[in-house]
């Protein structure tokens, strides 16, 4: 069956729902998934795991040599230009559970912090200007192709409150300008980036993105296209794979909902297991080992894990490649649906220190039951504590003495009997 483009399928008519005012009198069905979803928020973060408890081995304080002022300087610059009541909203708490509450869904449900189309163009800019020094050029470019393919769907379905470019929120947590740990977020629609930065290293998980359509051929926006790359590292991996292999890899030949179980089929996150507010998932291994691969099929396997970790900045994509890369032994790599050229699927790559998702969707704007390739969602967590940097800031507390409101070293001793202060800041 030839895959249809979505300028061939209908509208779907769903009741409108800001994505600019708070939502209230959800429809059933979308009032019992965020109820599900956010029930989940009061369990301490413990993080994605695989195994029986989180392991502790995984992340070190330690200086990466990529510096992160660029980011802070973005963030105090932004901050700067808002108005007193603009920077109340967009300041909390490192620890607010705001970091926690972000949702890829284009309806407003409780999205916080300073909203990207309420404020002045120039101040915009700078608000851009977080996105662009956190991740490469690579990775600006799809998050603001994102932005404008929602601006795409605003003028396809005449629904300016439902969508567009600019209804992107963005907080800061903690004090860039302070020296210690702080971070940052943006949420909207199929844009979701989490940053934290703690000295010199950056943490870039959970980040969402994903779009609905995925290219467009005509008129403003004309020659947009999002994630091919995404899309064609997973298929150049299943694709190299040899029958004994596909056969470990290949869970489900099929993600038609006929084919599925009601839990692969969920409204918000369709075969995902770590979307919004699932922090503290359990996802066993699944699909084909990285031991079990050749060499090139093990290059191929890095290369998936580089599309999505090139959406970082450049030096700190290095470093988690890096990091990737001493776990490749233990990552393994699953699959769902077609393997053609034209059908839908899903894929998995979960290691100790990554997990990346990518999912073909049933339209939402569109009125196709099927999922398609014309609505992707990806989304990227650093399992066993990494997400948020929550272990990293574990460790920083244990190590610094914010008690009296200073920085202070707390000066642990070690095997040497000298005085040891830990990270480099």
């Amino acid at each position: 069956m030839s895959q249809l483009h979505w300028s061939e399928f209908g509208l779907r008519n769903l009741p409108p729902m800001s994505a600019r005012s708070l939502v209230t009198g959800l429809p059933p069905f979308l009032q019992q998934a965020l109820d599900e979803r956010t029930a989940l928020l009061p369990a301490p973060l413990v993080g994605v795991t695989s195994e029986d408890s989180v392991r502790s081995d995984l992340y070190q304080l330690q200086s990466t040599g990529v510096e992160t002022r660029p980011i802070a300087e973005a963030a105090q610059a932004f901050l700067a230009a808002l108005t007193p009541d603009q920077r109340a909203k967009a300041q909390f708490p490192l620890e607010a559970t705001e970091r926690r509450t972000w949702i890829n869904v284009h309806m407003n449900f409780f999205r916080h912090g300073v909203m990207l189309e309420d404020l002045p163009p120039a101040t915009r800019e700078l608000g851009l200007g977080l996105l662009r020094a956190s991740l490469s050029a690579r990775g600006y470019g799809l998050a603001r192709d994102i932005m404008r393919l929602n601006q795409f769907l605003a003028d396809l379905t005449g629904s300016a409150d439902e969508y567009g470019e600019w209804p992107y929120f963005v907080s800061i947590f903690g004090d860039p300008a302070g020296g210690q740990p702080w971070a940052w977020q943006i949420d909207g629609h199929h844009l979701n980036v989490n940053a934290t930065i703690i000295g010199d290293q950056l943490v870039l998980t959970p980040t969402f993105m994903g779009s609905e359509p995925c290219q467009v051929h005509e008129g403003r926006f004309a020659g947009t296209q999002v994630f091919a790359t995404e899309e064609q590292v997973g298929l150049n991996l299943i694709r190299a794979l040899d029958t004994t292999q596909a056969t470990k890899a290949i869970l489900r030949r099929s993600i038609h909902p006929d084919d599925l179980p009601d839990n692969l089929q969920h409204p918000f996150d369709g075969r995902m297991q770590a979307g919004a507010f699932h922090d503290n998932a359990f996802m066993a291994p699944a699909g084909v080992r990285a031991t079990d691969l050749t060499d090139a099929q093990r290059r191929l396997l890095l290369n998936v894990a580089g599309a999505y970790v090139g959406w970082t900045r450049d030096g700190h994509n290095q470093v988690r490649m890096d990091e990737v890369a001493r776990h490749l032994d233990e990552t393994w790599f699953s699959w769902m649906g077609a393997t053609d050229d034209e059908g839908p699927f899903y894929y998995r790559v979960h290691s100790p220190v990554v997990l990346i998702e990518f999912d073909h969707h049933p339209g939402v704007v569109f009125d196709n039951l099927v999922p398609s390739r014309n609505h992707i969602h990806t989304v990227v967590r650093t399992p066993n504590g990494g997400d948020y940097g929550v272990d990293l800031l574990r460790r920083h507390h244990e190590q610094y003495d914010h008690s009296h409101g200073t920085h202070e070293p707390r000066h642990t001793h070690g095997p040497d009997g000298h005085s040891h202060d830990g990270h480099t800041h």
